[in-house]
Formats: C-alpha cells, structure tokens, sequence
C-alpha cells in the first residue's frame, strides 16, 4: 500500500519569528555588499567621466553610470522592504513575548489564589475574635494581678480622700500661719538682712588719755618713775 500511495513525509516545524528575522538580516546584509560594490563603481565612473572630454567616448562613460544607478535603487528598494519586513517581525515578536508573559502572570495568580483559599479554610474570623477576647481577658487578670503585688502593707484600703484632703488643706493653712506669726527679720526666706555691725576682732586698743588700773582696781604707777 505504501509503495502505491506513497507514505507521508514528516512536515518540517514552522519556522519561528527568530527564524524569519535571522534570514531577513541574512538577505539585508547581502543586499548592503551589492549596493557598497555598486557605490565604488560610480565613484570610479566619476573620475572617468572628470577626466574624459565631452564626446562619445564620455557619454558612454555616462551611460555605464546611469545602468549603476538603476541597479543601486533597485537593491535600496529591496533593502527598504527588508527592512520594513524586520520591523513588522520585530512587532509580532513584542506582542507575542507580551502574551507570553501575560500567560504567566495569570497562571502564577491562578496558584496564589488557589493557595490562598486553602490558607482561608484553615483560618476562621470567629477564631480570631474568640483569641482576642481571651487576650483581653489575660490583660485583665494581669493588670490585677499587679495592682495586687503593688498594694503597700501600711496603708488601709478604707482610707477616704475626702478626708485626706482636708487634712491636707489643714496642714498647709497651719504653715501660713506659722509663717505669718514670725517676724520678717527672723523668717529664713527674707531677701534683705540686718545691716548690723561686724564683731570686732582682736584686743581693743587703749586711749592714750585714759590711765591704767592693776587687778585690785588701783591705778598703776608709770614704768618711768621707778627709779632702779
């Protein structure tokens, strides 16, 4: 049967947009090589026609020129839709790559929300709220607790401020008064003090007029007058 119909032949994969953009550049650079040998045959037609007299001998010079001209813009009209060709590939490229990547950033959020919901089904809001009020409750006794070992031994707890306070006010009437009923002169935050004398210091001098006594109260004899 098969020598009859003949058996399929495997098809060759598709070329890829690389693939297509690689043998563009191929035949782009080609086409460059051809317009560069091009170009370096009218400059030397240039010089021909430069140096040669005008007559026959330089229009077929020109002629010679003029047929380059044609092949160069031929071979730039060519490269110019080679080049539009790159660019269009260029553009699927990008789009394709974008969809690539769009591809993958739904497949990725499609695992995170699938992991997500299993996260959820293991978490509950009415566990949550049950925690927190048993949190509370903890704090509560805590600070209780504390209150507690703080407490001083000395201080009844049946004290009343109300009556705290008004010893309080006694206390600071008793010492405004107190502070009234001492002088200015005596009271220790007055600003000015007595302008009073400084103690004398050392003996005290003799007026020379004035005669001196001995210990019985006698006034006593000159040292001059003694005769030895």
């Amino acid at each position: 049967m098969k020598k009859i119909f003949g058996a399929k032949k495997n098809k060759d994969p598709p070329p890829t947009i690389q693939d297509a953009t690689d043998g563009i550049t191929k035949r782009g650079d080609t086409v460059d090589e051809k317009i560069k040998k091009l170009d370096a045959e009218l400059a030397r037609y240039k010089e021909q026609i430069k140096k040669t007299r005008p007559g026959p001998a330089q229009e077929a010079v020109k002629a010679r020129a003029m047929r380059v001209l044609k092949q160069r813009r031929m071979y730039e009209g060519q490269r110019d839709m080679l080049y539009n060709q790159t660019y269009n590939l260029d553009q699927v490229a990008f789009a394709a790559e974008g969809l690539k990547d769009a591809q993958q950033t739904m497949t990725a959020m499609k695992a995170a929300n699938k992991e997500l919901k299993g996260m959820m089904k293991t978490v509950k809001l009415e566990d949550i709220d049950s925690m927190q009020d048993e949190m509370m409750d903890l704090m509560d006794v805590s600070n209780e607790i504390q209150e507690t070992l703080g407490r001083s031994y000395n201080v009844p707890d049946d004290i009343d401020e109300e009556e705290l306070m008004g010893e309080l006010d006694a206390l600071e009437a008793d010492m405004d008064f107190e502070s009234e009923s001492v002088p200015s002169y005596l009271q220790p935050d007055q600003e000015s003090e007595l302008n009073l004398p400084a103690a004398p210091t050392g003996h005290a001098a003799v007026p020379a007029n004035q005669q001196q006594e001995d210990e019985l109260g006698l006034p006593t004899v000159p040292q001059a007058s003694i005769r030895t």
